[in-house]
């Protein structure tokens, strides 16, 4: 396996508080453990002082915590009791994109998941933590019944204002291949845009396309350069289907190739032309692919735990600090800005999540989370994602408020700012948040 450096800016230690503070979250954390306070936003807002309203693919959505695409964002039933339970956002189960005539380039991905197993995981840091493990891929249903899927699951989620955004794997080249299936990208995303409309009207709609982590393993990505094209060509194939209709947003796989690479992936989808070639957003980064590990007889197989955090947070201050490097060293009086990026992989706390937030994440999106054990939370009433955010936001040690509130204090965030505002904050004052933490 490839190595990488662990992160060095980590929130170490119980957060620093105001004894006022402190103690309301523990009083909140155990008196909101019955039953989460409705509606849950203003709750937090009069409670704390803190706006949870952030961005996900240009769309306001009210709380940064989602669902990531997978096997529990596939039916109605699931999406209508995570709008019931005070996501904000749903990304649906990876459907493979097909042409007018129902031929898919990609369809060995349209595999359906056997069985899945939670099992314990240890980092290499020595931390404990959890993965999900399957053999299944994308939608393996038919294109119709995904858009079914898409277009019930909006209906569902519009009075709780929660947003549902659909998940594509589009045509991806071979080594071998010099030709893009632009056929799969336009069908594909014209039909998905005409259910959106039917909600949404002229909004734009935010769409993901998944570099799945199974891509990492599979011959198609044995080629530093053949994924550095996709990078480049991907955006605008799928903006060139619907000009001026969506928003684009690229779900990173962590390759095989070892930290540099990532940074030059980071690299590489920063320095296109906005509006054109790049993509509007970024979700960062998938799972993590063992190549000699089995499962279900499959060799080969995606993991998450406390290794895909460390690599993912690694690597995305590695990045911002070569950005500031790469400016003081020529000279340049202001660098592009910074994608906005939704942050997946091992988020199991709010310490975790605030941990992405110092580098520019403005949402959150979870999985394995929301498969563990009711004996995990605290909170015994109620639905999985209710479980999952009283513990990911009230918790006294490890929850996302207990964690904004010590941010806000130590870095004199004006009050009132919004998770997107401090995100950006954030990203646009690296160099601080490095230097505080002691990383010169």
């Amino acid at each position: 396996m490839f190595e990488f450096l662990p992160p060095t800016v980590r929130l170490q230690g119980p957060p620093k508080l105001h004894r006022k503070d402190a103690a309301r979250l523990k009083s909140e954390f155990e008196r909101v453990h019955q039953a989460l306070p409705r509606p849950l936003e203003l709750y937090v807002l009069e409670t704390f002082g803190i706006d949870l309203s952030t961005f996900y693919g240009g769309v306001r959505i009210k709380n940064p915590f989602g669902k990531a695409s997978g096997q529990l964002s596939m039916t109605c039933p699931q999406v209508e009791k995570d709008s019931k339970s005070g996501l904000g956002f749903v990304v649906l189960k990876t459907v493979i994109a097909q042409d007018d005539s129902g031929m898919q380039s990609m369809r060995e991905w349209a595999i359906p998941e056997t069985r899945m197993q939670l099992e314990h995981i240890r980092g290499r840091s020595g931390e404990e933590g959890w993965t999900i493990t399957w053999t299944g891929r994308g939608w393996s249903g038919t294109f119709e019944s995904y858009r079914r899927l898409f277009d019930e699951s909006l209906a569902l989620a519009g009075p709780s204002d929660m947003l549902v955004v659909p998940s594509v794997k589009y045509h991806l080249p071979t080594p071998q291949e010099d030709c893009w299936k632009e056929k799969e990208y336009n069908f594909t995303t014209r039909s998905l845009l005409e259910i959106w409309s039917k909600h949404h009207g002229a909004a734009l709609m935010p769409i993901e396309k998944d570099f799945s982590p199974t891509l990492a393993g599979s011959s198609r990505a044995a080629l530093e350069v053949k994924i550095l094209e996709w990078l480049r060509t991907v955006p605008s194939l799928i903006r060139c289907a619907a000009p001026g209709r969506t928003c684009v947003g690229l779900k990173v796989f962590n390759a095989l190739f070892g930290d540099p690479f990532q940074l030059q992936m980071l690299e590489t989808l920063h320095s296109l032309v906005p509006g054109k070639d790049q993509s509007d957003f970024l979700i960062y980064g998938n799972r993590l692919f063992d190549p000699s590990r089995s499962f279900e007889g499959k060799t080969g197989v995606a993991y998450g735990g406390p290794d895909l955090s460390d690599r993912n947070l690694a690597v995305f201050e590695n990045f911002l600090s070569h950005r500031l490097l790469a400016q003081s060293q020529f000279q340049v009086p202001a660098l592009p800005q910074l994608l906005p990026f939704s942050a997946t992989g091992d988020i199991h706390s709010g310490r975790i999540a605030a941990e992405y937030l110092l580098r520019g994440a403005s949402s959150f999106q979870l999985h394995t989370l929301f498969q563990l054990a009711d004996a995990e939370f605290m909170m015994k009433i109620g639905s999985k994602a209710e479980k999952a955010l009283h513990l990911l936001l009230f918790h006294p040690h490890d929850g996302f408020l207990a964690w904004i509130l010590d941010l806000r204090e130590r870095f004199s965030l004006k009050a009132g700012a919004n998770v997107h505002e401090i995100a950006k904050w954030f990203q646009d004052h690296w160099s601080a948040v490095a230097e505080s933490f002691g990383v010169q």
